[in-house]
């Protein structure tokens, strides 16, 4: 395994912040620290990566991460693929989560002064007009994941097309009636998979049922939570005989919470209503919950690499990626002995 710094850190018994002056030739070391480190950096053959070199030249090493306020698995997973990335980095992150989008600018702008960050990383949240003209934000280096705008770098799934892809797996399994379980629809993802659904449904030629379109009401919570998934599928169910056969919830965590009231009412997947989420995290294959897979280790680390690019250098095009979401087939849609992965 390759060592890192904190490995430096820990046989030389030092914090990461010596090994970090002494690797990048800083006076503010004691000959006797310094070659205790330079013994350990030489018997362990590290060798530095080449954005430590360029970071050691920034203010602070630290990079703003920014969520809306009640961050979910997803955020957790986007995290865990930047996290891997800064393993051998001495590299700080400071979340901040936001509860609304009238407040990305003014919190931006407060945070990026009060901590003097070198970097930020946007999630899953829409460029204010104010903030994409700031001169401010175009000295800081931003990359957008989960999310887009054409003045800076993003990583993004194809939501629209998850959506559709997701609604259509329930029609061609004969499903007409097919609610969905949304979230804000500020919540760019959420809009995004909502009008996937819709194009889906209008391509099969089915007429939508409002009573079948559930969102959560609240104006500050993003509402991609067990809690909202469980509330809007006891609604469906209170429905009666209008009630759907198939329903598409826009994340799995919702998923999670409507599979708890359809449990709760005596019914199963897929014999009285199917069920499918958005995001495949881990829960959900021991829970046979058929999800829309999207790449989110893969997009934390790909975010955090173009953020420390641009930390390095300057002058850089803009460039966007966006992954296409795969559909993933367990069995709250397709009894166990049908059960097949399809992209």
């Amino acid at each position: 395994m390759t060592a890192t710094i904190y490995d430096i850190a820990q046989k030389a018994k030092v914090g990461i912040g010596t090994v970090s002056r002494v690797l990048n030739k800083n006076a503010n070391v004691s000959d006797v620290t310094r070659n205790r480190v330079l013994q350990v950096v030489s018997r362990l053959n590290y060798k530095p990566h080449p954005y430590a070199i360029g970071l050691a030249r920034q203010r602070t090493n630290s990079i703003l991460f920014t969520i809306p306020f009640f961050a979910t698995f997803f955020f957790l997973e986007i995290l865990r693929g930047i996290q891997k990335r800064l393993a051998d980095l001495d590299v700080s992150i400071i979340m901040l989560g936001i509860n609304h989008p009238d407040q990305i600018t003014e919190m931006l702008r407060h945070n990026i002064h009060r901590h003097r960050v070198d970097g930020i990383v946007l999630c899953s949240m829409k460029i204010p007009e104010q903030l994409e003209k700031n001169k401010l934000f175009k000295k800081i280096p931003m990359v957008l994941v989960d999310t887009y705008n054409k003045e800076f770098d993003s990583f993004a799934v194809n939501n629209v097309q998850g959506g559709y892809v997701a609604t259509k797996h329930l029609l061609d399994l004969g499903h007409t009636r097919i609610a969905i379980l949304n979230a804000n629809l500020r919540s760019v993802p959420a809009k995004d998979r909502f009008k996937g659904y819709r194009m889906a449904m209008m391509d099969a030629h089915k007429k939508i049922d409002e009573r079948l379109i559930r969102k959560t009401k609240s104006e500050y919570v993003d509402g991609f939570t067990r809690e909202n998934g469980y509330e809007m599928m006891k609604e469906l169910l209170n429905l009666g005989a209008a009630r759907p056969t198939a329903v598409f919830a826009v994340s799995d965590i919702q998923a999670y919470g409507a599979l708890a009231a359809i449990a709760e009412n005596g019914l199963r997947c897929p014999d009285d209503i199917a069920l499918i989420g958005y995001d495949d995290l881990e829960l959900s294959e021991p829970l046979g919950l058929t999800s829309m897979l999207q790449p989110m280790s893969e997009m934390g680390t790909l975010t955090i690499e173009r953020l420390l690019e641009r930390m390095n250098t300057k002058d850089l095009s803009v460039y966007h990626k966006t992954f296409e979401p795969t559909l993933i087939v367990r069995k709250t849609t397709l009894s166990i002995g049908n059960i097949t992965k399809s992209a």
